[in-house]
């Protein structure tokens, strides 16, 4: 005859292992939390390029501004000089 002690035991011990094996995770439920991260890293690597995409397109626009700001300064330091150059030179009187 088994002692009441030793059937508490036994159950005691089957739940222990039962319950144990309810906290392993399952292959498909690491598939499901993999693909949900995977997804996630997908949508932010995609808003990651369209951000590098703009940015180039900007810095190629501002490249253009500055080429553009230099040339229209080479011109204004002309003009500049040529004012210089009409104020210094003496009028010629009226007739």
């Amino acid at each position: 005859m088994l002692f009441p002690g030793k059937k508490t035991a036994a159950a005691g011990l089957a739940m222990a292992f039962g319950l144990s094996l309810s906290g392993c995770a399952t292959t498909e439920y690491v598939d499901e939390q993999i693909a949900t991260v995977n997804n996630r890293i997908g949508a932010l690597e995609s808003k990651v390029a369209q951000v590098d995409s703009t940015a180039q397109a900007a810095a190629g626009s501002a490249q253009q501004a500055n080429q553009r700001l230099d040339q229209l300064s080479g011109r204004m330091d002309g003009l500049e000089q040529q004012m210089v150059m009409l104020r210094q030179t003496p009028k010629k009187p009226r007739n």
